[in-house]
């Protein structure tokens, strides 16, 4: 007799029919939802699946080379090998950053932290732990990989500057691109991330430095690591070459002329330029205090930036073009073709030096302070008598000057396509009562005729100048690029020499400046003999800047002077002396005096020039009879 149920039936057939209702709804469930992902959502879960798999891999392009004016590489790029890893494929994130510290020598959390914590479609990108290994930690970290899921090196092109600090502020850094860099038009293929040229010739022509990014499509197993062949692959492209005029022999004179100091003397700051006098070629270009760019081109680290900016004496500013001084000496070059071409002197006109020159109630010294006595032109340029250039400078007027200071270049930026330079400054009339609402006083004159009071500028300005005196009066654009070319050296552009001006003095009065010039350095007495190099006649002018008032530091010995509170040095130069080629312009920053600080340096390059020209060494140049002035 069996059990019924209040309906009739049995208990066990109830449920089965339960279950049997219970399994049919899970099975329709499990169909609706094949069918959701098979035919509704099909294509896309199968394209989020290829891109689980199949990942694209960003090849950066090698920054273009660049050149000197002989085919030396001064910048190229070099392979840099990086330790990423990638969230999404981390198995087991402290068994990982534990053997990652081991292998590193770093700390676990450290390297944890730098990983982070991404979601979404960051989970994919890989995160930096580690830069630029060197190839020991590599072949470490290589030969225990495939137990670390999700960690990978990666080798990408990192800009190299082959001499360090040589030209530094020429060549210019590189860095990451800055959020208001990407919205201006130049930048709108530019992606945040992108490393791009921020000063110097990298900045300047960052467009053909550049190159064109790659890409490669790979596959990856669920631990992230490659399998097989790339599906496909796009080469990067190199940027293309960029050729310079300068010399790195005769760069490298000049550097090394200023990292030659006297013992127990602070380290030698400011700025050299050399220039083919016919060309304009920029063939040697230095600013000191400087730094090495190799430091940029990985991401400069925080400390070695608080260290270059906070540095009082700025090494990341270029003073051969940004900054601008006092002239001091090397002025009376430029006063003296003035006074010439306007009929103020000729080649006879004197001047009786006491040691002083009084005008309009004030005494206005000369450096040597028992006076060299009478004097024409010839011995006012040899001796730097302050005394003449004071009596005739004056009767000359400051306008009158202003017109031929500003023939020569000066009071505005030569061009040479580096950013930001000084324009200088020359003085008139015109000027002060813009300025300071103020009228000339014949006072300011007898100054600025030595080149004190307001007169500035920069070492490329002076070089600019001279080499303008050396080659009959042609004022020359500086050029520094000779040319660009393709990475396999074929060339796209090519600049051409630029005349910029005439300076509106005849040849032969501009022969007697360079007479004088030429006794400069090269007769008894003159200021300039430390410049002297054997077989080569040099022409040129010492120059001391004042900083301040004499009162200040008199009765001081030269090395008790504070360094804020010493003089510039100054040395303007050409050679040969009756055949000009190069010319040359040193400033010495609180040097003291051209002739001791700024002259050997110039000699260090025209020796260097000369010595490259003649296929051997020079012999060593005798100093000769040394005239103890305050140039």
């Amino acid at each position: 007799m069996s059990t019924r149920l209040a309906g009739g039936q049995p208990p066990i057939e109830g449920r089965l029919r339960l279950a049997a209702a219970l399994i049919l709804l899970v099975l329709l469930v499990f169909v609706i939802r094949l069918f959701q992902l098979q035919i509704l959502e099909g294509d896309e879960l199968r394209r989020r699946s290829e891109q689980n798999s199949v990942r694209q891999v960003r090849l950066e392009a090698p920054r273009g080379e660049v050149l000197d004016r002989e085919g030396r590489v001064l910048a190229t790029t070099r392979p840099a090998y990086r330790l990423e890893v990638i969230p999404n494929d981390l198995s087991s994130r402290d068994r990982t950053f534990a053997a990652l510290g081991q292998l590193l020598g770093a700390v676990p959390a450290e390297l944890d932290a730098k990983a982070g914590s991404s979601k979404g479609i960051r989970r994919f990108r890989p995160r930096v732990l580690a830069d630029d290994l060197d190839f020991e930690t590599l072949a470490r970290v290589e030969s225990h990989r495939f137990a670390m899921p999700g960690v990978r090196t990666h080798v990408e092109p990192r800009r190299h500057y082959l001499s360090g600090s040589l030209a530094a502020h020429l060549l210019g850094t590189i860095g990451e691109i800055r959020a208001d860099q990407l919205e201006r038009e130049e930048f709108q293929d530019y992606r945040s991330g992108d490393v791009i040229g921020q000063t110097g010739l990298e900045a300047s022509f960052e467009a053909h430095l550049r190159g064109r990014e790659g890409g490669r499509n790979v596959v990856v197993d669920v631990a992230g690591r490659q399998v097989g062949d790339p599906l496909l692959e796009v080469p990067a492209v190199p940027g293309g070459r960029v050729v310079l005029s300068l010399d790195r022999d005769l760069q490298l004179a000049a550097e090394e002329g200023f990292a030659e100091v006297p013992e127990g003397e602070p380290p030698r700051m400011g700025a050299a330029v050399a220039l083919d006098v016919e060309t304009g070629d920029v063939l040697a270009m230095v600013s000191r205090p400087a730094f090495d760019p190799n430091s940029f081109a990985g991401g400069i680290d925080t400390a070695t930036w608080r260290g270059l900016t906070s540095d009082e004496w700025d090494p990341l500013q270029n003073r051969s073009i940004q900054n601008h001084y006092p002239p001091g000496s090397t002025h009376k070059a430029i006063v003296a073709a003035a006074l010439l071409q306007e009929g103020v002197i000729d080649p006879q006109t004197t001047a009786y030096c006491p040691g002083f020159f009084r005008f309009g109630g004030r005494s206005y010294r000369c450096w040597k302070r028992a006076g060299h006595g009478t004097v024409n032109l010839m011995d006012a340029l040899r001796e730097s008598c302050d005394v003449f250039f004071y009596t005739y400078g004056e009767k000359l007027g400051i306008d009158r000057l202003a017109i031929y200071v500003k023939a020569f270049g000066i009071g505005r930026t030569p061009g040479l396509g580096l950013g930001s330079e000084a324009p200088g400054l020359v003085p008139s009339s015109a000027w002060k009562r813009r300025r300071f609402g103020q009228p000339w006083y014949p006072g300011e004159t007898v100054s600025a005729s030595i080149g004190q009071g307001f007169n500035l500028y920069t070492p490329l300005q002076l070089a600019v100048a001279y080499a303008a005196l050396a080659n009959g009066g042609k004022v020359m654009k500086p050029r520094l690029v000779l040319r660009l070319e393709t990475q396999d050296g074929i060339t796209v552009k090519s600049f051409p020499t630029e005349q910029t001006g005439e300076v509106p003095v005849t040849p032969a009065r501009l022969a007697l400046v360079r007479r004088g010039l030429r006794a400069v350095v090269e007769e008894p007495h003159g200021t300039g003999a430390r410049a002297r190099v054997p077989g080569v006649e040099v022409a040129g002018k010492t120059g001391t800047a004042q900083v301040v008032r004499l009162d200040r530091v008199e009765g001081l010995k030269e090395n008790e002077i504070p360094m804020r509170q010493r003089d510039h040095g100054w040395f303007g130069a050409f050679a040969p002396a009756d055949d000009p080629e190069i010319a040359v312009a040193v400033f010495v920053e609180h040097g003291l005096h051209g002739s001791t600080a700024a002259a050997p340096i110039a000699q260090r390059i025209l020796a260097r020039y000369f010595e490259k020209k003649n296929g051997g060494p020079l012999v060593a140049a005798t100093e000769g009879e040394q005239n103890d002035s305050g140039d």
